[in-house]
């Protein structure tokens, strides 16, 4: 089964063409960043995956359902979805570990009883992470740095079959950054489908194995990562010619 498939995607508000017949398959098996400007188009493609907007023209297949023939709320319990957006929803008082239990139900706070067996399950993915030491803390005491961790462990809570990541390294410094992606490299060991979206081509990790380059609502190149990302290529999209380099299956720009 496919995991994703866009096909002939049109997404147009007024008189402006946000998404313009944008084609995308992603396989099993396969871990893809969406890269491209701003206002490129990037978060509305998460969009369309999630389920939270709708093509003017095209359909959205997700694991191995049509959108507009499915219940998409049932489709997103296999989705998880790391987001400043979504984090700016969560309470900042409520302790760590709570937070990271919302996660098994898709719930911003809790309003009753939760199980034990829900916050064994939050205090183990702390500590994948390395964050038991602060399970007990507020979320609003933790630094960015952390706060990302958490969000990367409450996204796994219900084990999903696609994790989406918009831009989770934003308002990182260059150490919590290579934590966070230490991390985010480290799901190479689990049983799920990776969407990374960034404006930063140094972030893209030895797991990723393809890459979507998108600008002005259209794809400029699409597939395995070392055939996107080419000077040419890249050029298209930023307009800033440059050279790229590999240092361990990780790509690295220059501005010529």
């Amino acid at each position: 089964m496919l995991v994703i498939i866009l096909k002939d995607i049109h997404f147009i508000r007024g008189e402006r063409h946000i998404l313009t017949d944008v084609n995308l398959t992603v396989n099993p098996g396969e871990h893809w960043v969406v890269l491209g400007r701003n206002g490129s188009g990037k978060t509305t493609m998460l969009e369309m995956i999630t389920g939270y907007q709708f093509p003017s023209r095209g359909k959205v297949h997700v694991l191995g359902n049509t959108y507009g023939e499915c219940d998409v709320r049932e489709v997103r319990k296999q989705i998880g979805y790391i987001s400043q957006s979504l984090f700016e929803k969560l309470s900042l008082r409520d302790p760590v570990w709570e937070v990271v239990a919302t996660g098994e139900y898709s719930y911003l706070r809790f309003y009753q009883a939760i199980p034990d067996t829900v916050k064994e399950k939050a205090l183990a993915m702390l500590e994948r992470v390395n964050l038991s030491h602060v399970q007990n803390q507020p979320l609003g005491t933790l630094s960015q740095g952390e706060r990302k961790k958490v969000m990367l462990a409450r996204s796994l809570m219900q084990d999903p079959q696609i994790l989406i990541m918009d831009e989770p390294c934003s308002g990182l410094d260059l150490y919590e950054r290579e934590k966070l992606l230490h991390d985010i490299d480290n799901l190479r060991s689990q049983r799920l489908t990776v969407l990374y979206v960034t404006h930063h081509i140094e972030e893209i990790m030895p797991i990723f194995t393809h890459v979507v380059l998108i600008e002005q609502g259209k794809i400029v190149a699409n597939g395995p990562k070392r055939d996107v990302l080419t000077a040419d290529h890249l050029y298209r999209a930023y307009q800033v010619p440059l050279q790229i380099d590999w240092l361990n299956d990780r790509p690295w720009i220059k501005v010529l």
